[in-house]
């Protein structure tokens, strides 16, 4: 009898520890808690760390934080790029970022030098051509000297897209790095109220642009500009894509200092257009006549007041002259010749009125030496404009020079 009951009691024993054993499908009394803390924890983290990038936004100085100028030499113009794999560069719109990445920054001016900057659309940039063969380069190679002995070094901080007010915010960034003299080279395809505001570079600079709208009264509309300032516009979680930009821009200075390749250029191209379209019109202008009104005159007259007493050299660039199709309506695919002769007319009588140093290279350079747009030069072209500027900086010097 005593071994019947211990060996039921050992079964009975046996059955509660194997029932204890079994898993019940529930997590321990508290884990799913803890789970619940963790989640939260870290959701209010994710929050606090957005809300704290928010409230500093510090990509002005991450973009001040590179490698350009220390490990590897500067770039000799601003970066942009369509595809990086192949140029080494890419199109970022951290304005620190940028100007850190280029020689301008390299370190303090130089005592011996006389500093000139060229701004502009993508013809003063380079498209098409390679560093050695831009417009600043072309210059530097001439290697001029001012009548006091000083060597006139050129920076090149021209910038792809047709806009006055792009050039503004550039030039507005540039006068940090002591310009002795500044070199804006303009089309009328910059000057129509509609081109201002589009860059990308204006619209990821909303704020920026805005004080210098401000600041000089200009006539753009503001609400044409994108609004960052919410809070989740100015996120970690947002700036993602902006911050993984700086990071790219130092990986890529490396492969640019080994082998100065900053644009893809293909092997063929679509050339500038000979035979034209019979179109008369201009944005949304019409013939007969272009009024002063129409063109951004303001923003050209902010940058003059802006830089003084830097001196500015405003120079009207060459464009390419069909003889083919129509070209008795227009004179490339951009100007109907109506539009484009109003617009040089207004232009000059405006430089003459405020006494600005101007000069008109619209036709100074051969049709041969315009490569797939109206308004972009090969590099024999770009030499033959070296030229023309220089005597340009050089009678300006000559002028303004001390006694």
């Amino acid at each position: 009898m005593m071994n019947d009951t211990s060996d039921l009691n050992r079964q009975s024993t046996k059955a509660k520890t194997v029932e204890k054993a079994q898993p019940t499908g529930h997590p321990p009394d508290g884990e799913g808690v803890s789970i619940q803390r963790v989640l939260l924890k870290t959701a209010l983290l994710f929050l606090i760390v957005n809300l704290l990038f928010a409230l500093f936004y510090p990509m002005d100085t991450l973009g001040k934080a590179s490698l350009y100028n220390r490990l590897f030499p500067g770039r000799t113009r601003l970066p942009y790029g369509d595809n990086p794999d192949k140029a080494y560069n890419l199109s970022l719109f951290n304005l620190e970022a940028m100007f850190a990445s280029h020689e301008i920054a390299s370190g303090k001016k130089p005592a011996d030098e006389f500093r000139v900057i060229l701004i502009g659309d993508s013809s003063t940039w380079g498209y098409l051509l390679h560093s050695n063969d831009t417009l600043s380069s072309q210059l530097n190679n001439l290697q001029a000297r001012h009548p006091d002995g000083r060597r006139i070094r050129f920076y090149n901080l021209g910038y792809p897209v047709m806009s006055l007010a792009k050039d503004l915010l550039i030039l507005s960034r540039a006068l940090r790095y002591e310009p002795d003299l500044i070199v804006w080279l303009v089309t009328l395809e910059s000057f129509p109220s509609d081109k201002q505001l589009f860059s990308p570079l204006l619209q990821n600079n909303p704020e920026a642009m805005a004080e210098l709208i401000e600041q000089y009264k200009l006539n753009l509309r503001m609400d044409n500009l994108e609004d960052h300032r919410e809070v989740w516009e100015r996120s970690l979680f947002k700036a993602r894509r902006p911050l993984a930009d700086l990071l790219r821009l130092q990986f890529y200075g490396p492969l640019w200092a080994a082998t100065g390749i900053d644009q893809e250029i293909p092997a063929t191209y679509t050339p500038r257009q000979e035979d034209l379209e019979p179109d008369e019109g201009f944005h949304d202008l019409k013939p007969p006549h272009l009024a002063a009104g129409d063109l951004a005159l303001d923003v050209l007259a902010a940058g003059v007041s802006m830089s003084a007493p830097t001196p500015v050299v405003i120079i009207n660039e060459p464009i390419f002259i069909s003889q083919g199709v129509n070209s008795d309506i227009r004179y490339n695919f951009y100007y109907p010749r109506w539009a484009y002769d109003d617009y040089r007319r207004i232009l000059a009588a405006h430089a003459n009125q405020n006494q600005w140093r101007y000069y008109d290279f619209w036709d100074r350079i051969s049709n041969a030496e315009f490569t797939n747009t109206a308004v972009h030069l090969s590099p024999q072209g770009s030499r033959d404009l070296a030229g023309l500027v220089l005597s340009a900086v050089l009678g300006t010097v000559q002028t303004t020079r001390k006694p």
